[in-house]
């Protein structure tokens, strides 16, 4: 399939899938014309690759698990012992990432509650 048809089945931007395949978490095949030609396991790989983007992976973490974990109907797990301690360190850091935005808020909750009420003079 053309790039624009996958793109329309996964709901990725073409810019997207070209990314995808820059960053090597995508290799399809090409034409003798040089264009990409897309198969369906292409598409289960950048349904993968989404998942692990919305799980708040990097692409560059993603280019190491990608090849370990396989499509388990529509779930993906990892089929390599070793990945789960990568996995709990990356959820530690968006653990820690949590943290800090909830201390953020916290900070400026703060400071909006030291603010005047509605209706006192402006700030010159």
């Amino acid at each position: 399939m053309r790039i624009g048809e996958l793109s329309a089945r996964v709901g990725a931007s073409e810019r997207a899938l070209r990314y995808y395949e820059q960053q090597g978490l995508l290799r399809p095949a090409r034409t003798d014309a040089g264009h990409r030609d897309y198969s369906e396991e292409d598409e289960r790989t950048v349904r993968r690759i989404q998942t692990l983007l919305a799980a708040g992976l990097g692409t560059s973490v993603i280019a190491e698990l990608l090849p370990c974990t396989p499509d388990e109907g529509g779930i993906v797990a990892p089929a390599c012992a070793e990945l789960v301690d990568d996995l709990r360190a990356e959820r530690d850091r968006i653990d820690a990432a949590i943290a800090e935005l909830a201390r953020a808020r916290d900070l400026l909750d703060a400071i909006i509650a030291a603010a005047p009420p509605a209706g006192a003079p402006a700030c010159a």
